[in-house]
């Protein structure tokens, strides 16, 4: 199972950054990467590495328990495997559609000065961040594949690093670039699931 982890884990780097950078583009001619994480010691800064972290940790959970590092006695069960096999494949196709519902405005970070449209339809319907759901749910998927550790280290890093760069870089920069029309659509639709984490500070429209 620890082997199917790695290998899904591969997969899904794969096409989440290398496949989607590539079809961006080739589409617009601009990779979508904006790997600028402001000053050291910033927020955003301190958002990017924790996500970089999280990155070979999740490969590294897998792999220590091909190296034969022991799962974690209260999470060591056939079923949560099959259910994290489950969660992982689940993950994967969901951030590729979310991704594709970003169109041409998918990118890879956040230029401060840039202005995409605002993508309010598709995944987007569903919750404001359905790419970083998506790739929370593979993330624990694949901690339930390998459950030792290591990979439950990277789930908790990656959702932190999450948590940090949605709502102290991300939300700041749509509110500042589209005003009204983003926070009357962050009081209609949660941040991360449906319905939960919906603004407080603007009613959605009747």
């Amino acid at each position: 199972m620890a082997a199917l982890a790695l290998g899904l884990y591969v997969l899904g780097l794969l096409l989440a950054f290398g496949w989607r950078t590539l079809a961006q583009w080739r589409a617009t001619g601009d990779t979508g990467l904006r790997l600028d994480a402001g000053a050291v010691g910033s927020v955003g800064w301190w958002a990017k590495l924790a996500f970089l972290a999280a990155l070979p940790l999740g490969a590294a959970g897998p792999v220590a328990a091909l190296a034969g590092l022991p799962p974690i006695a209260t999470l060591d069960a056939d079923w949560l495997r099959t259910t994290g096999v489950v969660l992982a494949v689940t993950g994967i196709a969901a951030t590729l559609v979310a991704q594709l519902s970003m169109g041409t405005s998918w990118r890879i970070g956040v230029n401060p000065a840039e202005h995409t449209a605002l993508i309010t339809d598709g995944a987007f319907a569903v919750a404001r961040n359905p790419v970083f759901s998506a790739m929370s749910i593979t993330s624990l998927g694949l901690a339930a594949m390998a459950p030792n550790p290591i990979s439950l280290t990277a789930t908790i890093v990656l959702i932190a690093s999450i948590q940090l760069q949605v709502r102290a870089v991300e939300e700041p920069y749509l509110i500042r670039t589209h005003g009204p029309a983003y926070t009357t659509y962050a009081a209609r639709v949660g941040r991360f699931l449906p319905g939960i984490g919906r603004s407080t500070k603007a009613r959605p429209t009747p």
